[in-house]
């Protein structure tokens, strides 16, 4: 592959494999500790709410995923720049929703949602932001693939935000964990995907 052309560096790449797992691991371990939780009603933000029994566990977690988007925002470097941002956005805006806690299992804080719907919109968008016009990068960054990368994402998105916002809603935590659990195995794909892309490149 030509030099000039941006790579995808080695901490994106463990961002990369620990994203996957921790997105998992994280919720999984805080409800196994909270048996009386509902996953399928409740969203992974009342696990780490004020009344909450792991709520330092979920939120050591949600800083974590935070600072792996910001790593790969960083070190991605075959995404373009605007997608990158988002992707800082994305994890600034988990920061912002872990700070800034839902006070009950039955209320809700208005700068909490403010911040998650901004990173569940944010984290559907990046591809189309990392758009690549140049063939020798990896066609899942290119419009083919950064669009229905985006489209599939912001599908799963919009029926989770609506089941999030409807008080009669009972699979409001079924859905928020397909996306969360999506989202952050796409990016891990899409940046394993490119790298392997470049290297095969680079042999040849």
């Amino acid at each position: 592959m030509d030099k000039s052309l941006k790579r995808i560096g080695l901490p994106a790449l463990v961002a990369a494999v620990i994203g996957p797992i921790q997105v998992v691991l994280g919720f999984n371990l805080a409800q196994l500790l909270w048996p009386e939780f509902d996953p399928i009603r409740k969203t992974i933000s009342d696990l780490a709410a004020n009344d909450s029994p792991v709520q330092v566990l979920m939120t050591s977690f949600f800083y974590l995923g935070g600072t792996l988007s910001i790593i790969v925002a960083i070190y991605a470097r075959s995404f373009a720049l605007p997608g990158r941002i988002a992707i800082a956005l994305a994890g600034l805006a988990t920061y912002g929703l872990a700070f800034f806690t839902t006070p009950s299992q039955d209320g809700h804080s208005d700068e909490h949602r403010i911040f998650a719907i901004a990173s569940f919109v944010l984290s559907s968008a990046w591809p189309l932001f990392a758009m690549r016009f140049d063939k020798r990068y990896a066609w899942i960054i290119r419009p083919t693939g950064a669009i229905l990368g985006t489209a599939l994402m912001t599908i799963v998105s919009l029926i989770f935000l609506a089941s999030w916002t409807d008080p009669n809603s009972t699979l409001t935590g079924l859905w928020e964990r397909i996306i969360a659990v999506g989202q952050t195995w796409y990016m891990a794909f899409v940046i394993w995907f490119c790298w392997l892309s470049e290297k095969k490149a680079a042999a040849r």
